[in-house]
């Protein structure tokens, strides 16, 4: 229980002095914590039901409908609200596997090194190779549309993202004095990277998630635009996007613009988010 205590409290310093403050890291978590909570409260704020039709079709904003209406009648703003929770859940469920699996191997390969390490290696190299909405696409047609699948197919995508980083981080970490003081005190090798290694390891993990989330927001809608992550009625920014495609040309504008809209704004709010932490990191390492 001590030990639990200890690891938290330096896990807890560290994410804080990760922390940044300023314009960019402000702006960043006000877009985050904004679309969170409209996800959060979706069955208050919603007009109406996002998967229902109504007599308003291609309806341009107005009052009654304050993004307009699609080609079958849905309103626009409640499927905006309701995509929220998708492209979170999906987005955030397929970062923390990715760090589950990847953070523990970046450690383990970078601290025990050896015949592990360069297997590991190769086998993370290779993936790291492909094209990530490639890679995606791939898996996601193989496993079906579904959030849960796509979430997995984000997350084989950005495991090496996370092994690469911790495993870099780890060589240098494993070469340090206190590192070598925990050795010669007899400290296990399980104990040195939970200890030791893991707690220096969260300021660059919080960077990396942030911009790797940013990115996945990209790659979701991506893979939704093209029909692979949810299935009709479901509301979800890629697909409404992909579903105003046809009407953009013709005037209908804001079937396509919101949700464009909305992909964009989150994807910034964590990118923000990651430059600034990165650029606190970056200072304080001086």
């Amino acid at each position: 229980m001590e030990l639990s205590s200890s690891l938290f409290g330096k896990l807890l310093k560290r994410t804080r002095t990760a922390i940044p403050t300023g314009a960019m890291f402000n702006v960043g978590i006000t877009i985050i914590l904004a679309v969170l909570l409209m996800a959060v409260f979706a069955p208050l704020i919603s007009p109406y039901d996002p998967t229902r039709a109504t007599p308003d079709i291609l309806k341009p904003p107005s009052s009654s409908h304050l993004m307009g209406t699609n080609q079958i009648g849905q309103d626009i703003l409640s499927r905006v609200i309701y995509g929220s929770r998708i492209i979170l859940m999906v987005v955030l469920s397929a970062t923390i596997i990715s760090m589950a699996v990847g953070i523990p191997l970046g450690i383990y390969s970078g601290f025990i090194g050896g015949r592990a390490d360069r297997t590991l290696s190769m086998v993370m190299d290779s993936i790291y190779a492909f094209p990530s909405l490639i890679l995606a696409i791939a898996i996601a047609s193989v496993l079906g549309p579904s959030p849960l699948n796509t979430a997995i197919s984000l997350a084989v995508v950005y495991i090496p993202t996370y092994y690469r980083m911790t495993r870099g981080q780890t060589l240098s970490l494993r070469e340090q004095l206190f590192v070598e003081a925990a050795r010669s005190m007899g400290a296990g090798k399980l104990y040195i990277m939970r200890k030791h290694i893991l707690p220096n390891l969260l300021p660059t993990v919080l960077v990396v998630f942030t911009l790797s989330a940013a990115d996945a927001i990209i790659t979701e809608a991506g893979l939704s635009y093209l029909g692979l992550s949810v299935t009709p009625p479901t509301p979800d920014w890629g697909y409404d996007l992909r579903a105003g495609q046809g009407y953009f040309t013709t005037g209908y504008w804001w079937i396509s613009f919101f949700p464009g809209l909305m992909i964009t704004l989150l994807a910034l709010g964590f990118a923000l988010v990651g430059e600034a932490m990165g650029e606190k990191i970056s200072i304080a390492s001086k």
